[in-house]
């Protein structure tokens, strides 16, 4: 039996699915499209059933990708468990009395979020509900598993509702209310003024970016705490004997040697460095970017059940409007600060193609991640912090005009942003952690073997001497627009690999202010890490990820030009 739990967005589906469902669930796309829902399986009571939550949708009517994908589960569905907030009946009755007379099939309504109700002093007379809708009404928590049990025992005997409606819709609406529903006196409480103020500037704008700093700090000391205390530990003590025994094995300078473990420099492992399938390979993915992606993951699903992130993506719709996105678009840009690949991951949640690339391109070309930020402010910290802020504000710039420039001449339209304010709610430990394996889940399927392939190429490249080639061929470029020298290609091509150690190995080069100010800005630019590449490939597809990429080097090259050459006329370096 195919059961779907549906109804509007942040009306707690997700937390009811992660009560009956346990762990053994599994994300999908709907076939034809990037949209995503979750479904899984449970056997309680002697129900056996398959359960799929879908995306939040306001009517059968769809307007989004998303509600497509919504409406499309329901017609598949043998039984529907219509999921409504029972503090907000009247909108949410709208989306019940639509699924009552145009679905014949089996319903539940859910009245979800049931403790909330007593706190904002609101009285459902369930018996006179179901007795209204001709169905099934259960009252549950899914924080708790309130009514759980109950809903259970109801999916048995469900049936098709034999419900006709009397007069209009609102008029219905209207008078059931007034049947089921009393409303009593509550005072304003603390989280009432703080859900006010975090929508009303100026406070909202503090707020939103004190939320950012404190996200920002948090995942950065889980994600350096992760690699510190346990990741780089495990490489050097545990992980580094066997590379070395097996190397030894091999025997170097031979084909084999060269692709799973690479170069030994010193007879030591360099894991940034070596661009071997069972050293950097693993290393990159596991001991950088894994850490990274699981405290974004944590903090990210905190935001989202606590119901901040529609506050967030309404404050920053106007600015993103201006490059062709929504407001929702500062989770991907937020993401790639601390690393690209969770940022790039998060692409799939615009439902346009043309959304996908402005963003995608945006994310590789002027947001660098945690690792490359902190390079930046050592190599330039030293000379003082004016010159960190010089190259921040330049990729800024360069994030503003190139979305300018891509909304000005892609096809299409700026989508409209369609959101409603959830009110505030503790979120679930349970839930949390659960949406957080689903998205590690993805990471490894999706991300981690595109890039092993990534290391695979790159390595393959340097052993035919390819990168040589183009190191040779870009020379020209290098020396003559941005005023570096020519060893700074080196820096270009690790950059490929690993950002922050090739913005790293500029130091030794002894350039001046203006060459680190050009060699950090053009390594942001130019084109992102190996992981992230891969990702991006997965996500924009071979013919647009090419497009983009160009849209890099171009950018790029001005860039570096422009900076060298306004610089050099304000004597600076």
């Amino acid at each position: 039996m195919k059961i779907i739990l549906a109804g509007n967005p942040n009306v707690g589906k997700s937390v009811l699915f992660s009560r009956l469902t346990g762990a053994r669930v599994i994300a999908s796309n709907y076939p034809g499209t990037t949209v995503g829902f979750t479904k899984g399986r449970f056997s309680f009571l002697g129900v056996v059933a398959e359960l799929a939550d879908a995306p939040g949708t306001y009517s059968l009517n769809p307007t989004s990708k998303a509600e497509e994908v919504a409406v499309n589960l329901i017609k598949e569905a043998d039984l529907i468990i219509n999921v409504v907030d029972a503090t907000n009946l009247e909108r949410n009755l709208l989306f019940t009395l639509e699924l009552l007379l145009k679905i014949k099939k089996p319903i539940i309504v859910v009245l979800n979020m049931w403790d909330e109700t007593k706190h904002k002093g609101i009285e459902i007379d369930v018996d006179k509900l179901k007795e209204a809708l001709k169905v099934e009404v259960v009252p549950t928590c899914g924080l708790t598993g309130e009514g759980v049990v109950e809903l259970i025992h109801k999916i048995k005997n469900a049936k098709v509702p034999d419900f006709v409606l009397k007069g209009d819709t609102w008029s219905f609406v209207g008078e059931t209310l007034r049947k089921v529903q009393k409303l009593h006196h509550r005072h304003h409480s603390f989280w009432d003024a703080i859900q006010e103020l975090s929508i009303k500037p100026p406070w909202a704008w503090m707020i939103a970016f004190l939320v950012l700093f404190l996200s920002f700090e948090v995942i950065r000391f889980i994600g350096e705490g992760l690699i510190n205390y346990i990741f780089d530990p495990f490489f050097t003590s545990f992980y580094s004997p066997f590379i070395m025994k097996l190397s030894h094995l091999i025997g170097e300078g031979n084909f084999i040697h060269s692709i799973l473990i690479g170069d030994l420099a010193g007879g030591s492992i360099d894991y940034a460095l070596a661009f071997g399938l069972l050293t950097t390979g693993i290393y990159v993915p596991l001991a950088m970017v894994l850490p990274y992606v699981f405290s974004f993951y944590l903090v990210l699903g905190f935001l989202e059940d606590l119901g901040y992130l529609p506050r967030l993506a309404i404050l920053f719709d106007r600015i993103f409007h201006k490059i062709g996105l929504h407001g929702y678009s500062i989770v991907p840009m937020v993401l790639g600060l601390g690393c690209n690949v969770p940022g790039a991951l998060s692409t799939r949640l615009f439902e346009e193609r043309r959304e996908k690339f402005i963003a995608a391109t945006l994310l590789a070309v002027a947001v660098p991640c945690m690792a490359q930020t902190s390079m930046i402010i050592g190599i330039l910290g030293r000379f003082g912090g004016q010159y960190v802020a010089v190259v921040f504000l330049i990729l800024a710039i360069i994030w503003f005009v190139l979305g300018k420039i891509l909304n000005r001449f892609l096809k299409g339209c700026s989508p409209e942003i369609l959101l409603e304010i959830p009110p505030y709610r503790r979120p679930s430990v349970r839930a949390l952690l659960k949406k957080m394996w689903i998205r590690l889940r993805g990471f490894f399927l999706d991300a981690f073997p595109f890039v092993l392939l990534g290391v695979l190429l790159v390595n393959i490249l340097y052993y035919l001497k390819i990168i040589d080639f183009f190191a040779y061929l870009f020379s020209p470029i290098v020396k003559s627009l941005w005023g570096l020298p020519r060893e700074a290609i080196g820096s270009l091509i690790v950059g490929f690999l690993r950002k922050d150690v090739a913005v790293g190995m500029l130091r030794p080069l002894n350039l001046n202010i203006r060459q680190l100010i050009v060699g950090s800005t053009v390594l942001s630019v130019y084109f992102p890490c190996v992981a992230t590449f891969m990702v991006l490939l997965r996500e924009l597809g071979l013919r647009d990820m090419v497009k983009s990429m160009l849209i890099m080097i171009i950018t790029a090259i001005v860039t570096g030009a422009t900076v060298n050459l306004v610089l050099s006329l304000l004597n600076i370096g």
